[in-house]
């Protein structure tokens, strides 16, 4: 099992491990701050180093609890070999911003906006994200309300931190998860992840996040769509 590193301090940036396995240019690592993609977040990239070479990272996923770093080229690494990993620190980070920012959104659609509707889902990009949203009346009137709202509790200045709670514990608190396969994912943890943010939300999560809400910067609206009669598409970006 792969030491998730990135759980425990979402601002590392470099560690220090051992490569469990090698297939083909895929390395398993003891430990690794490398993200794995999932819940909507791209994986990071960067570099494992040596003093045999460096070597690029290109993609990072997860395999039931390892997390398998793709590499360019694997040539002289080899089970039990010590490795230097340093993750693309600009790409995280904008990440981090954008899941951020989609907490937020979903925290103030929750809390302000929940007879009107629900986020049901979201992803991230480089320059960008997009959430969907089950909503019946919805209009550029609307979605800038939300906007508004959420960069005026943006610029207030909250903490976000995570901390680890129970899956017994979990399980009696209402609305960690707002999609089913959350729910099932939280049904069978023992130990369930929240990122809290103070004032607003708590959620079940296992992705990057800022420190605090002014990092994230100001929401920036770039298009919103109709996916259907009740699914709707809002895109932005961030300042």
């Amino acid at each position: 099992m792969t030491d998730k590193l990135y759980w425990k301090d979402m601002n590392l940036r470099e560690f220090d491990g051992h490569v469990v396995s090698i297939d083909g240019n895929e390395a398993i690592l003891d430990r690794t701050a490398f993200y794995a993609a999932g819940g909507g977040q791209p994986c990071d990239t960067g570099f494992l180093e040596n003093e045999r070479g460096q070597y690029r990272v290109t993609d990072v996923r997860k395999a039931d609890d390892d997390v398998i770093h793709v590499l360019e080229s694997a040539d002289g690494l080899s089970a039990g070999t010590a490795v230097h990993g340093t993750i693309d620190w600009d790409r995280r980070y904008s990440h981090m911003r954008y899941h951020s920012a989609i907490h937020v959104l979903d925290g103030i659609v929750t809390t302000r906006h929940g007879d009107q509707g629900l986020l049901t889902g979201g992803q991230i990009y480089q320059d960008r994200a997009r959430i969907d949203l089950d909503m019946q009346d919805f209009s550029r009137e609307v979605v800038d309300k939300i906007l508004d709202e959420c960069n005026s509790f943006i610029q207030e200045g909250h903490r976000i931190y995570q901390e680890e709670v129970p899956g017994e514990e979990a399980r009696k608190m209402e609305n960690l998860a707002r999609t089913l396969p959350g729910r099932e994912l939280i049904n069978s943890l023992d130990t369930v992840r929240l990122i809290v943010i103070e004032g607003l939300d708590m959620q079940a999560d296992g992705g990057t996040h800022v420190s605090n809400t002014r990092e994230i910067g100001k929401l920036v609206l770039n298009r919103i769509e109709s996916k259907g009669k009740r699914n709707k598409r809002v895109e932005f970006h961030l300042e």
